[in-house]
């Protein structure tokens, strides 16, 4: 049993479920665009997720306490050293556009965890901020990429469907940010900290509704997607409802970044 714990925290700590969860955003943008199921734009998505993440997760600790890393630090880090090569790979697969674009979504990752001015905080400590950059490099990466490097041509469905996803980030980014409430640094004015869980709650399930109905306005949209949508709607509201600060990690390190995963699985399946 110890031995299963080890291994799921390290799937989750090492970023693999959240890398897992952006493969499948990608692969809901190949379907809803009918992408062939192009594998490098994906992968690239896949390990570029788990090394940003581990970087901006480890970043400053590593190097704060770089004579002191536990053995699951040091096996993250050799991991994430191991995917980043894959990414280098797998990026030079990618159209020279979509290579500009994603160096971009590189640069603001930088941003939001390295101070680029003497005595500034960096992005991810910009008060209010923190859930817009988050929402964006979503996007970008699960929708602007694959678009860009499948050649599709830019029409409306591709502005609602980034409207779309972005609503979908937001709103699971809120579920973080009232678990995270407790530990939260006052100045981060995370939106629970700015109008208190409840209000939170009902942005959140207010959200998910243009997030629904805007479906409506795709040209032909596919009847199939609107009944999956209404569950994944269900879910997130009720993992909504249910979130507070003293649920474990696991509520959202695993179940909420569970719900992209899940949402392409109904959809494959359906």
């Amino acid at each position: 049993m110890r031995v299963f714990k080890l291994l799921v925290d390290f799937y989750i700590n090492g970023s693999i479920h959240v890398g897992l969860s952006c493969y499948a955003l990608v692969r809901m943008t190949q379907h809803m665009f009918h992408i062939s199921y192009e594998d490098s734009i994906a992968h690239f998505a896949f390990f570029g997720t788990i090394v940003g993440y581990n970087f901006v997760k480890y970043d400053a600790l590593a190097r704060v306490k770089k004579h002191q890393m536990r053995n699951e630090l040091k096996a993250i880090a050799l991991f994430s050293f191991c995917c980043f090569i894959l990414v280098g790979y797998y990026f030079f697969q990618l159209q020279r556009v979509t290579q500009i674009v994603a160096v971009v979504f590189l640069s603001i990752t930088l941003l939001y965890t390295l101070p680029f001015f003497p005595n500034k905080r960096n992005a991810r400590n910009w008060a209010g901020v923190k859930i817009y950059i988050v929402a964006l490099c979503w996007v970008g990466v699960t929708l602007g990429l694959p678009i860009l490097n499948a050649e599709v041509p830019i029409t409306a469905d591709f502005y609602l469907k980034c409207l779309q996803r972005f609503i979908l980030i937001f709103v699971l980014v809120l579920i973080f940010e009232i678990i995270d409430l407790a530990n939260d640094d006052p100045h981060l004015k995370t939106v629970p900290q700015q109008i208190g869980v409840r209000r939170t709650k009902l942005l959140g399930l207010l959200l998910l509704l243009p997030f629904y109905f805007l479906e409506f306005l795709k040209n032909n949209f596919d009847k199939n997607q609107l009944v999956v949508n209404l569950l994944l709607v269900i879910m997130i509201s009720l993992f909504l409802i249910f979130a507070n600060d003293k649920r474990s990690k696991y509520y959202t390190s695993f179940w909420v970044e569970s719900i992209p995963i899940v949402w392409w699985m109904l959809l494959i399946l359906g």
